[in-house]
């Protein structure tokens, strides 16, 4: 007959430290407000800053072995899915205003 909660004790699973966790939700946060902001360009540079911190938090020793490859992949992943497009150049506005660059017509012969 197996003993009912016998001793033996399971570990914890691996935890960020809060500070960490913090820091990464909040760039995680400015990249989503980048791009519901229609910001790829800012979008993909905070995204790609997000991955240099988490290289940077894994290679300190700061995140547990068994969180490095699901956390480096899933900010792999959001690099990888962010293209910037630049916005348009701002039209010129033709009919309006001063016609620049046309000289007036001589009235040679007055």
């Amino acid at each position: 007959m197996a003993a009912c909660g016998g001793g033996e004790r399971h570990a914890a699973p691996p935890t960020l430290p809060r500070s960490l966790a913090q820091a990464l939700a909040a760039r995680t946060e400015a990249v989503t407000a980048a791009l519901a902001a229609g910001d790829s360009c800012r979008a993909s540079a905070l995204a790609h800053r997000l991955q240099q911190d988490t290289i940077a938090s894994i290679n300190s020793g700061r995140v547990a072995a068994a969180l490095q490859e699901p956390l480096s992949g899933t900010v792999n992943d959001l690099v990888g899915r962010i293209v910037c497009v630049p916005p348009p150049p701002p039209r010129e506005e033709h009919g309006r205003g001063k016609h620049k660059g046309h000289a007036k017509k001589d009235k040679a012969g007055d």
